[in-house]
């Protein structure tokens, strides 16, 4: 009873600092009016609902009317949240337990998206929302992969979630040109500073991605779905660089710092909240850990735990059953062969756990948003990541010494045990992680705080077009200067042609000529 009520109070106390330094409400002035804000987002992903549903939720409760048109399963219960389900049948893009590199995963996304659009459109609701488009204040949507969205922000305000942080292709749109010799790419960092190699991997991988997605690729065909439903309809990359705002899921935490515009603003760990009390199974199996602590093990919401295959199910079964510690492993179904120490559950409070002072280690996928979690909970990571921008994040947490990282080709039951008892065993992690929640969080305003306040200073302003870039303007010819060093050089060529009209010997005999000719008249 009284190791339970230590618990407690140091559960508490963590709830209570964490507030403190997080905000838990928005503490702004009233707003001048009540706004209405139309959120379309047809191509979002479950685990983007993590950063969205924050923000929603802040601005309603302030008294703004939101609509949300989407294709997912209804995810508010809020009075001033209006939703709109589209339902579709998704193809899964992501339930597999290999390396997809970012050529294939491109091409995979066709798969996702290109129905997308029919499906959506097909909606006399959604249409019915796009005509009475103007009768709201701006428009909200996902930055990645959403550009089927932007009929609605066609001559609206509009504002983006990037829910991977600062990405290249965006942000050169909103006049911002990441630096390939120093900026990290979607899907790849290197050691810094970046050698040679790296620069020109990480230039290629920049360009390839970038003329893949907009230029040759993904985008042309979803133009050419879109313009079904929308013939007159400006091309959505002409749409795309009137964007008012863009809120970025990163910060000094989790991401190098790197040139922000001002409509560029950094509200990573928006999500994040103090840990609550937990549901009475999972406090009593902490409870009863006791000093060794306990594991959390959930590979989010997208690969789910039942698509592993069976070799890598083996593998942490045979690893957790000669551990020391009990484990908490979200689970989407019934499992066989579990041992004592293990606890299984389909749905687990993540944050919740990751607060508790007894979780000592998170096995995690390495998504961003359960990094920042992570991060914000000081819970030591062991990364094991599958795709996307998974492998960049575990080098991140590697690099940062926040716990290590593993291969799922190189996994076996010696390696995990090992790997596991060295970041729960070793203080440096825990550390480490302290100090980088101390940077993530130490700021003037709470991250939610900021992206209500800039996404209110958009309505407030009309789109608040004193935020946008010259550069967004300006095709790549001329933000590069490619006309400007073309005139360049033509000015030298000519001059170089003259001096050697100047200089050659024809030149030379002709004034020598004239000279001679100039005495003999004298």
């Amino acid at each position: 009873m009284g190791k339970l009520l230590c618990w407690s109070l140091a559960a508490a106390l963590t709830a209570i600092l964490a507030g403190c330094c997080w905000g838990v409400q928005v503490n702004l002035p009233p707003p001048e009016t009540d706004w209405k804000i139309l959120v379309a987002v047809p191509a979002i992903r479950r685990n983007h609902w993590n950063m969205f549903k924050p923000l929603l939720e802040a601005l309603a409760d302030r008294g703004h009317q939101v609509v949300v048109l989407q294709t997912m399963k209804a995810a508010f219960s809020h009075p001033n949240i209006t939703e709109v389900v589209v339902s579709v049948n998704k193809t899964s893009i992501a339930s597999r337990f290999q390396k997809i590199n970012p050529a294939e995963a491109l091409s995979l996304l066709e798969v996702y998206l290109l129905p997308l659009v029919s499906k959506f459109y097909s909606s006399p609701k959604i249409m019915e929302y796009h005509r009475r488009r103007k009768e709201f204040d701006v428009v909200i949507t996902d930055q990645l992969f959403n550009e089927m969205a932007y009929p609605f922000a066609e001559g609206m305000p509009f504002i983006t979630l990037a829910t991977a942080g600062n990405e290249p292709r965006q942000s050169a749109v909103m006049g911002n040109v990441l630096n390939p010799a120093c900026d990290a790419n979607e899907y790849f960092d290197y050691p810094r500073p970046y050698s040679l190699l790296h620069r020109l991997h990480n230039l290629y991988i920049t360009l390839t991605t970038a003329g893949y997605w907009r230029v040759w690729g993904m985008m042309p065909k979803i133009q050419r779905e879109v313009s079904k439903f929308f013939p007159n309809l400006p091309p959505l990359l002409e749409i795309e660089r009137n964007v008012s705002l863009s809120l970025l899921n990163s910060n000094l935490g989790n991401s190098a710092p790197g040139p922000l515009l001002p409509s560029q603003v950094e509200v990573g760990s928006m999500h994040c909240v103090p840990g609550s009390r937990l549901p009475q199974d999972v406090e009593s199996w902490l409870d009863g850990a006791g000093p060794g602590g306990v594991i959390y093990f959930s590979l989010g919401s997208v690969a789910t735990g039942v698509s592993m295959p069976d070799e890598l199910r083996r593998i942490f079964l045979d690893a957790f059953r000669r551990l020391e510690y009990r484990v908490i492993w979200k689970y989407e179904s019934k499992l066989e062969g579990v041992s004592e120490n293990v606890l299984i559950k389909e749905w687990m409070p993540q944050q919740d756990i990751l607060a508790d002072p007894r979780v000592k280690l998170f096995i995690t996928h390495g998504g961003l948003l359960s990094t920042l979690e992570a991060v914000c909970h000081s819970t030591p990571l062991l990364a094991i990541p599958i795709f996307a921008d998974q492998p960049k994040n575990a080098k991140m947490i590697v690099t940062r010494e926040l716990g290590l990282s593993l291969e799922w080709s190189e996994l076996s039951v010696d390696l995990l045990v090992a790997t596991i008892r060295e970041v729960v065993t070793n203080p440096k992690y825990e550390r480490n992680l302290r100090e980088a929640s101390r940077v993530a969080l130490d700021l003037p305003r709470p991250p939610l705080e900021t992206a209500v306040f800039w996404t209110e200073y958009v309505m407030r302003h009309r789109g608040a077009p004193q935020l946008r870039s010259p550069a967004a303007d300006l095709s790549w010819v001329e933000f590069l200067m490619v006309d400007v060093l073309a005139c360049l050089s033509l000015a030298v060529l000519l001059l170089l042609c003259g001096l050697r009209k100047l200089l050659s010997p024809r030149c030379w005999m002709w004034v020598a000529y004239s000279f001679n000719l100039k005495k003999k008249i004298d």
